[in-house]
């Protein structure tokens, strides 16, 4: 693929829940190795736009780009095909409770990539040791912290070799304690040089990681740019207000 080409380009994506438009003609592109960030208020489209880029949500209008090549998802094999080439992080977890941690790993390593069980169980405790979760391989959901099943969710997309990760507010259903973990993970794959794009309010992720900031606000991006042109200090941007409210909401906890 050449240079110039995004790994990952969508263009005037539009997305309409019972009547009431969520994506408004959304555009933006995604560069091997680069990581862009959503914010923005909570219903501003963030997560619908998430969705749609990995086909859980079918877009209304706009087309989706992989590698250079357009996205024409007609049946379910080439929805799981496009899905092991753009891997999903939910904040939810999204973890099979009757498999163990290692079996969540390595099911869809069985399924999809119909590799034997050895094979995948295998290559699940390679993406286990990963996140630092080598030793809970035979813990089931139910007995792991939040973090440590958000870690699980990671390496589940890991073992897929995904070309982009998408991360959808990855720490917003854990306790304070538990964020640094998750987090000390996500910047181990950028230096690793995961491209990826996220939904997040973790401050030191939005001033320290992206390479680009989107602002998304009723279904649009109303604002982007680099962390030192959006975040400079006495720069009146969306941006820099939005953050200086995180900021507040932090020190009063």
């Amino acid at each position: 693929m050449p240079q110039d080409v995004p790994v990952l380009s969508v263009k005037n994506i539009t997305k309409s829940f019972s009547g009431v438009p969520i994506l408004k003609g959304v555009s933006l592109e995604l560069r091997e190795g680069e990581i862009k960030i959503l914010i923005g208020p909570s219903g501003g489209g963030k997560s619908t736009l998430l969705q749609c880029m990995n086909y859980l949500v079918a877009p209304d209008q706009g087309q989706i780009w992989l590698d250079g090549e357009e996205i024409c998802i007609t049946k379910k094999r080439d929805v799981y095909a496009y899905r092991r080439r753009v891997g999903m992080i939910f904040q939810d977890f999204n973890l099979f409770d009757h498999l163990t941690a290692i079996d969540n790993v390595a099911i869809a390593l069985r399924k999809i990539k119909k590799i034997s069980k050895k094979e995948a169980l295998i290559r699940a405790l390679k993406e286990l040791e990963m996140v630092g979760l080598a030793d809970k391989g035979h813990l089931y959901p139910a007995e792991l912290s939040g973090g440590q099943k958000q870690r699980v969710a990671i390496a589940r997309a890991l073992a897929m070799d995904p070309e982009v990760l998408l991360l959808d507010e990855p720490t917003s259903a854990l306790d304070p304690e538990l964020i640094g973990e998750v987090i000390a993970v996500i910047r181990a794959l950028a230096n690793k040089g995961m491209t990826m794009i996220l939904a997040t309010h973790q401050i030191g992720l939005i001033r320290n990681l992206a390479h680009e900031i989107l602002f998304m606000e009723q279904g649009l991006i109303v604002e982007r740019g680099t962390p030192g042109e959006l975040l400079s200090r006495g720069n009146p941007s969306r941006t820099q207000g939005f953050c200086d409210r995180l900021n507040e909401l932090y020190d009063e906890n």
